[in-house]
């Protein structure tokens, strides 16, 4: 089994990144094998509507989005999916916002190519706006028939600057029992 994530964040080594390898550290302790995917800073464009996945159905965007067509394989291919991001204005970043609208039309036009795969979102926050950031990547989940597990909070922590998640010693344990509840999903979902 494999769990890909997505760090939305520009920050390679920040909170994001913090927090969905403490969510790695229990699924690898599963045997479950994660790989960490940078979407942050990466020149990724938004989907424009010209419908090419849904008129050619080859599971890729038409518009010369090689970074987010990597990205969805990396989703097909694998059975768990994590996208991370920090809080920007109460909502996630362009580049995470970018991979849900053409990652969700991409695989919605190839018979749902996500559906029933596990799918969890982890948020870094300073201080407001994690909840709706943290909705809008359930929404992407959701829409795309994946099962989502819950966890003992929602899946965001307080920090600002890089390292200080390490601090949230509850937003740490709720991306502890995330992995936790991912891994036995995971593991059902495979029987």
């Amino acid at each position: 089994m494999k769990v890909v994530a997505f760090n939305g964040s520009p920050r390679r080594e920040g909170n994001t990144a913090i927090l969905t390898g403490e969510v790695f550290k229990i699924l690898e302790s599963h045997g479950i094998e994660t790989e960490m995917i940078q979407l942050g800073n990466k020149p990724v464009h938004g989907c424009k509507a010209c419908m090419k996945c849904r008129e050619i159905q080859d599971n890729k965007c038409h518009i010369k989005n090689n970074h987010l067509n990597f990205c969805i394989e990396k989703m097909n291919e694998a059975d768990g999916i994590i996208i991370g991001s920090p809080v920007y204005f109460a909502d996630v970043t362009p580049e995470v916002k970018a991979l849900i609208d053409v990652a969700g039309y991409v695989t919605r036009s190839n018979n749902f190519t996500l559906k029933r795969k596990v799918g969890a979102a982890v948020i870094a926050v300073r201080r407001g706006g994690a909840l709706h950031a943290f909705e809008t990547i359930n929404n992407f989940f959701l829409i795309n028939q994946m099962i989502v597990p819950g966890s003992s909070y929602w899946n965001f922590a307080i920090g600002r600057n890089s390292g200080d998640v390490l601090n949230d010693s509850e937003g740490i344990q709720t991306m502890q029992t995330l992995g936790e509840n991912m891994a036995w999903l995971l593991q059902r979902l495979k029987k």
